[in-house]
């Protein structure tokens, strides 16, 4: 029986009782679901093609076994086979697979095969997010067929174009716009078709990652709702004509809470931080987060207290890197980080998540990339996590691009620039809007005046991170900035400080204290060469 029609015939107590009772768990009895979730995991996997390649001879037999035995993994550990889609070495064949960013130009795209018994459990989920997005208190929730969602999401075969798919399967509802209907539009038509289709019906939920959350939100102040291009229902019309009142009563553009009344407001990804007191402001609601990745399917949300996200025990089993750890093991490649579980983790501390994904999944011990805050532990209640950022080796802006070392040295090979060392950071400027700050040498010969370079430079480099990485160019417009900026320092200033210091510096994320103490280095005597200086 469908969702909708159940909501007719079954209590709220009761389908709250469904999809949210977890909620209510103890930490021992999440940790036995997780642990006997596993064990069905690990046995399908163990006999799969994959996992017998991955094992390479090991056969562990228990969950402590398989963790002491099997490694860390990350996507080139599975790329041959998942990129040439070998659904006959998975544990069952993939009902869809979704694509998302790897590494730019060098490694474009990554593909994560969804069994069905996956897609039931994301959809299950999905309507849980609902769930404790829109009610005020335990067991309260506000869902109904033909809601209407605007959504910032991208197509299939991305993993946002997957959310109104799943959810038409249970529930019907309108989507401002389908994604995967209008595919054929640009990020900015669907933008204005959402817009569009919201002034002349209502919006009762909204759906985006937090920098097109916020870009959707600055685009309704500029154009003023887009009110005098469009078919306004005469509510809406009453509601905007007050708003107008209001924003000029006030000196201020009219904002969307103005015009719209949102039941929910679910919003997430990379930087999403940035953007929840603007967002917040704008709408007249507090941003729920949720957590629904490509390939960790849909792990977790925020309740009505937003107090922390709470993760799905039955999408993934989750294992957590301590951040010392973490950093260790990116200074040695060798270094097999340690990890604790759900019931081992620390209030107020940082990690970097591991998963082994449920009900047929292909990846196991599987580093994501993701940076997570525990929030809260103890006190008898499931712990509460806040996403943090990528891991520090990979600088992720918006949601939007991926950059690495090897991708910024071929960003340069590509340029032609002659450049000498550099690093590259991610910073936030005084709006909390995040930035690329690319600290970077010239050589000796180069004695231009430093507006110039640094003008050349950003013009070069955007032009190549553009052709190397597609999404870097809509970075600029979702930002309202340039997403670029650059310091030069005096040639030599990067080795000096290392031979100082007596250790490599980090080339993408150096710690502040090492921007400070490049910054201060660089105006030393002993620092050689003669470049622009700032």
């Amino acid at each position: 029986m469908r969702f909708d029609e159940r909501l007719k015939k079954v209590s709220h107590e009761q389908l709250w009782q469904e999809y949210c009772g977890f909620l209510d768990m103890s930490l021992a009895d999440y940790m036995y679901t997780q642990n006997r979730l596993m064990e069905e995991q690990l046995h399908l996997w163990t006999a799969s093609g994959l996992g017998r390649k991955l094992l390479n001879g090991r056969s562990p037999a228990t969950v402590e076994e398989f963790r002491a035995q099997m490694p860390l993994t990350s996507y080139a550990d599975y790329a041959d086979d998942l990129l040439a889609k070998r659904g006959d070495l998975l544990c069952d064949q993939p009902a869809v697979w979704l694509q998302t960013t790897w590494e730019g130009g060098l490694r474009p795209i990554k593909l994560a095969p969804y069994t069905r018994s996956m897609l039931d459990t994301y959809r299950h989920n999905l309507i849980a997010t609902v769930m404790m997005a829109t009610g005020r208190k335990k067991g309260d929730f506000d869902i109904k067929p033909g809601y209407r969602i605007l959504y910032g999401g991208a197509p299939l075969p991305y993993a946002t174009g997957l959310t109104p798919s799943l959810f038409d399967e249970d529930l019907r509802f309108t989507w401002l716009p389908d994604s995967n209907t209008h595919s054929n539009l640009s990020f900015s038509q669907r933008i204005k078709k959402g817009f569009s289709m919201a002034m002349s019906g209502g919006v009762d939920y909204f759906f985006a990652i937090g920098s097109v959350a916020n870009y959707i939100t600055e685009s309704f102040g500029k154009s003023g709702g887009g009110s005098g291009k469009l078919n306004i229902s005469l509510g809406n019309a009453l509601r905007y004509l007050r708003g107008k009142y209001i924003s000029r009563r006030d000196g201020r553009a009219i904002r969307p809470g103005d015009v719209f009344h949102l039941k929910a407001f679910f919003y997430g990804g990379t930087d999403a931080r940035c953007y929840k007191d603007r967002l917040t402001e704008a709408w007249g609601i507090v941003p729920t987060e949720a957590v629904l990745g490509t390939e960790s399917t849909c792990l977790g949300c925020e309740t009505w207290e937003h107090n922390g996200m709470v993760l799905f025990p039955d999408s993934c089993f989750y294992e957590f890197i301590p951040e010392e750890e973490m950093r260790r093991s990116l200074d040695d490649s060798a270094y097999q980080p340690r990890t604790c579980l759900m019931d081992g983790v620390v209030g107020g501390q940082n990690y970097e998540l591991v998963l082994s994904v449920f009900h047929g999944g292909a990846f196991m011990r599987y580093r994501i990339g993701d940076v997570y805050r525990c929030v809260s532990a103890g006190g008898g209640e499931l712990p509460r996590f806040s996403y943090v950022d990528r891991a520090p080796d990979v600088i992720d802006i918006a949601g939007f691009t991926r950059i690495t070392e090897s991708s910024m040295q071929e960003v340069i090979r590509l340029s032609r620039l002659t450049l000498g060392d550099w690093a590259l950071k991610k910073e936030f400027d005084e709006h909390d809007n995040p930035f690329l700050h690319m600290y970077v040498e010239l050589p000796p010969e180069a004695q231009l005046d430093e507006v110039v370079v640094i003008r050349v430079l950003q013009e070069h480099l955007s032009i190549y991170f553009k052709y190397f990485d597609s999404d870097y160019g809509d970075l600029k417009k979702l930002l309202n900035m340039e997403p670029l900026q650059i310091t030069i320092l005096k040639y030599g200033t990067i080795s000096g400080y290392e031979t100082e210091r007596g250790r490599r510096l980090s080339r993408i994320n150096p710690g502040m204290l090492d921007v400070v103490g490049l910054l201060n280095y660089q105006g030393r005597p002993s620092v050689p060469g003669g470049g622009a200086r700032l």
